[in-house]
């Protein structure tokens, strides 16, 4: 599952704020070298499991409901009178169980729990441990959220259309089959679906026979899939269109809703590069006999795309390009999702991760194929290799926090579960293991995955089995005591480096320590921590700082670089004489290693480790041809400074005077419209230019994007796709009611579900509080559609987060209906997560003591630490960079 990412560009873009802002999680209490349970975790009763369902369905799309059949072969463990599996919202009727002798057993009851979302059918006599097949016939309902089995509305030239998909990670199939819905219970499935005969069905596996019924409908019969887990069956159920293609004996399709599907030929063919590769680089080829992407309208609060074997489900945002809007990064992103989540197709599907604890196997992995098969297959995207940079940085600003968690956590609640999908497990455990290879290897941290995903493919698997095949891969590294401390215990670790010329060589001194924004005071954390440093053009000197470590590199000329090439998860504390030298040096580093500099030096002023003019004045002395990452590093270390200032006008407006002066040449270099030969990141740092000058107040820069607006409103075609996005938040950003009126009519004249959706997007983002207020009430309404309110409150929030958060829970019956059941626990916290204000500490901890339950305040309690600590870094921060501004003259 891809969850809605930070792009990496926008990670420097932040930088001011950097610690804050970040991906933060709450706290974990598992100790360090704490040993993993040896019994599989369960919330059912161990007396019986299942091997195979036979699942017929029959939707109601218009009645919001659905009629179900299931025939489950199980084995009875132990003896038992009841047979409790999982299920929410459903109805029973004719249920019997058959012995493998034939007899037939009528269950005297089906007790439903609706708060352990089981039911347990229950007999008169225990049942002897062997096989059965246990039947019943049910009925549900269908969501109007993307969990469970669910409906998306659509507008088209005809007027609304449904269309029906499911979505079940990470334990929702209990809303569309009685079962036993957790990742170690795998089963074969045969799914059967009575569907209108003009609507396309879809599913893991190809159809293998259909029928025509007498009532309008018809029969849909599937292939058995492999065994998998229950969050991975997927049903679709529309008016699609499919595009296929066949290469190497499996047919890759694209799905989307009629008159779009051209849309998604580009993912489609980038699914044939991606999946070739994998092939490869796995060892063990793509089992099934087609994979399809299907593309729905709408959106999640929780997701963008989910891994379903065989049958990806992605947002449209996620999968379709169309050429008159879509620019690079939206090209960028369709191949990421795509990279993702047919990575998944190995890690996760073919095995899959025993319980919740260990979901980075999972998203981890996935994370980090995508990021090491984009960087491989569009090379041109990061020219300067800094993506390394920002992924090794992207979880630290949350996992400084204390309420952080191990990569590897215990989960015991359904919400827990929902709650694991977080920057932790996503970003940090992609970056710890990009490090992790980098210390063993790439030829050998291939062949540990080849052979784990070989011993337990069809199977399931926890982080210690991995482990146990990369050691036997690399021996004799210390590889299991580095994992286990990068991915049992929280937090960042810290680097001090300092060094010494002797005798014509370098002597390097590393001391480790803990980065922490919020505990100082408290007794560090220890790892070993594989480090590689290099000075200038020398070798690559790597060495395991246990502790402390020192470092011998040849010659005294140029200043050493600790984490060269930015694999490494730590923060770099240089002395003061280093950090001197590789300022003075700066230019002469390599892209990656600067832009790791500029983040390290970023983050460890803001907690007061480092001056904060170190940082600043590495934004100055970038020159202006220098590498578009860099510029993207000066424009978010520049331009969020005023931000700090909103109870000074006089002293922010002349800040913002600075900054534009600063950032002003560089666009002009740049220009507004695309040139021939502008490379990827040159594009995006023309975006990002325009969208800062804009927020910054630049009065030309606004004039411009004013006037393109009101020529696109004439013609749409007048306003490139690369521009598009950022000309027109601009101007939402700083509407007035007019042109607020302007986009709301834009929307409800949209006939195309993508750009519908952006345009009621872009009426949450104005900075006028009555235009604001005018976003919320609408959000309620029925006309953005039922999966977009949720996001307009929360755009409204980045910019007014105490009217999003006080409208939210004054409404919260009506939002609650907006937002998926995965997301309710993290949703309404959320909202305050902008606040610079200690009251909305307040409000979250009151909203979260009345409405979300001790074991799932996860996400309240982050976002109530990351406002403490925000309110006390900025103030700490001030008195800095009014030292700073001074020297330049503000």
């Amino acid at each position: 599952m891809r969850r809605p990412a930070i792009r990496p560009l926008a990670i420097a873009m932040a930088l001011s704020l950097a610690c804050s802002q970040a991906f933060t999680a709450s706290a974990g209490d598992m100790p360090a070298g704490a040993e993993q349970a040896a019994a599989v975790t369960t919330q059912l009763p161990r007396t019986a499991r299942p091997s195979h369902y036979t699942i017929e369905i029959t939707p109601h799309a218009q009645a919001m409901a659905f009629d179900g059949k299931v025939k489950i072969d199980i084995e009875v463990l132990a003896a038992t009178d009841r047979i409790v599996l999982q299920a929410v919202d459903m109805r029973f009727s004719h249920s019997t169980l058959t012995t493998a002798a034939g007899k037939t057993l009528v269950p005297k009851s089906v007790d439903v729990d609706a708060g352990n979302q089981t039911a347990a059918f229950v007999f008169d006599q225990p049942l002897a441990p062997g096989r059965y097949v246990l039947a019943t016939e049910y009925s549900g309902k269908l969501g109007t959220q993307a969990n469970g089995f669910f409906a998306l509305d659509y507008p088209t030239a005809n007027g609304s259309k449904r269309a029906l998909y499911t979505q079940f990670e990470n334990s929702d199939a209990r809303r569309f089959i009685p079962s036993w819905d957790e990742p170690n219970f795998k089963a074969t499935f045969d799914l059967t679906v009575n569907a209108p005969s003009g609507e396309m069905v879809v599913s893991n596996m190809p159809a293998k026979a259909t029928q025509v019924l007498p009532n309008g409908l018809t029969r849909t019969t599937f292939a058995t899939t492999p065994k998998m887990s229950t969050y991975l069956l997927f049903l679709g159920v529309g008016e699609f269109d499919r595009l296929s293609l066949e290469d190497g004996g499996v047919e890759i399709g694209v799905i989307a809703l009629r008159g779009k599907v051209e849309q998604a030929r580009y993912a489609m063919e980038a699914s044939r590069d991606i999946l070739r590769e994998y092939n490869d680089y796995f060892g063990v080829r793509y089992p099934l006999p087609k994979l399809d992407n299907i593309a729905a309208p709408g959106r999640s609060q929780f997701f963008s795309a989910m891994e379903n074997w065989g049958a990806i489900f992605t947002f449209e945002t996620s999968l379709l390009l169309d050429p008159a809007t879509s620019n690079t990064f939206d090209q960028q992103r369709v191949f990421s999702t795509a990279a993702h989540e047919i990575a998944h197709q190995w890690f996760g599907d073919l095995v899959t991760m025993r319980w919740w604890d260990d979901l980075w196997l999972n998203e981890g992995f996935a994370s980090w194929m995508e990021n090491r098969t984009t960087r491989k297959l569009h090379p041109e995207w990061d020219t300067g290799g800094a993506d390394a940079a920002f992924t090794s940085r992207g979880a630290m600003g949350g996992d400084a926090y204390a309420t952080t968690h191990p990569i590897v956590q215990p989960i015991a609640t359904v919400e827990q579960a929902s709650q694991a999908f977080d920057g932790i497990t996503y970003g940090k455990g992609a970056a710890v293991i990009a490090m992790l290879e980098d210390y063993v290897g790439e030829d050998a941290w291939r062949s540990g995955v080849r052979s784990y995903i070989r011993k337990h493919a069809y199977g399931n698997a926890v982080t210690d089995d991995l482990w146990a095949e990369m050691d036997a891969a690399a021996p004799g590294r210390r590889f299991i005591e580095v994992a286990h401390d990068f991915t049992r215990q929280p937090g960042v670790p810290l680097i001090r480096a300092a060094s010494v010329c002797r005798d014509g060589q370098t002597v390097v001194t590393l001391e480790q320590g803990e980065f922490t924004v919020d505990r100082p005071d408290k007794s560090p954390l220890r790892w070993r921590v594989p480090v590689s440093l290099q000075a200038g053009a020398g070798p690559v000197v790597r060495v395991l700082v246990d502790g402390s470590a020192s470092a011998t590199l040849p010659g005294c000329a140029a200043p050493v670089v600790v984490n060269a090439g930015q694999a490494g998860y730590f923060r770099t504390l240089y002395a003061p004489a280093q950090f001197g030298a590789l300022t003075a040096n700066f230019s002469r580093l390599p892209v990656v290693d600067q832009v790791g500099v500029m983040l390290d030096a970023s983050a460890l002023s803001e907690t007061g480790l480092q001056p904060r003019s170190d940082s600043l004045n590495l934004a100055l002395q970038v020159p202006l041809d220098a590498a578009p990452e860099l510029w993207q590093m000066v424009a978010g270390s520049l331009g969020g400074l005023d931000d700090l200032y909103k109870d000074d006008p006089a002293r922010k407006a002349a800040i913002q005077k600075f900054v534009i002066a600063r950032l002003s040449p560089k666009f002009a270099q740049l220009g507004w419209d695309n040139r021939d030969g502008d490379s990827t990141s040159v594009k995006q740092l023309r975006t990002s230019l325009i969208s800062i000058l804009g927020g910054l107040g630049d009065a030309a820069v606004l004039a411009e994007a004013r006037r393109r607006f009101d020529a696109f409103l004439v013609n749409p075609e007048s306003l490139s796709p690369e521009l598009r996005r950022t000309v027109l938040g601009m101007v939402a950003y700083n509407a007035d009611a007019a042109t607020w009126q302007r986009l709301l009519a834009l929307a409800r004249a949209e006939k195309i579900s993508m750009l519908r959706d952006q345009y009621y997007g872009l009426l949450a983002v104005a900075k006028d509080k009555a235009l604001a207020q005018r976003a919320l009430d609408l959000a309620l309404t029925d006309e953005p559609g039922a999966t977009l309110g949720a996001s307009m409150i929360a755009s409204v929030s980045r910019e007014h987060p105490d009217m999003a958060f006080d409208f939210a829970v004054a409404h919260r019956e009506q939002v609650d209906a907006l937002v998926d059941s995965t997301s309710l626990a993290r949703y309404y916290p959320g909202l305050g997560r902008a606040a610079t204000d200690l009251k909305m500490v307040d409000k979250i901890r009151a909203f979260a003591e009345a409405h979300i339950a001790p074991t799932s305040r996860r996400d309240a309690e982050r976002t109530i630490n990351a406002i403490q600590t925000r309110v006390h870094l900025r103030a700490q921060m001030r008195p800095q960079i009014d030292a700073w501004l001074k020297q330049q003259g503000v």
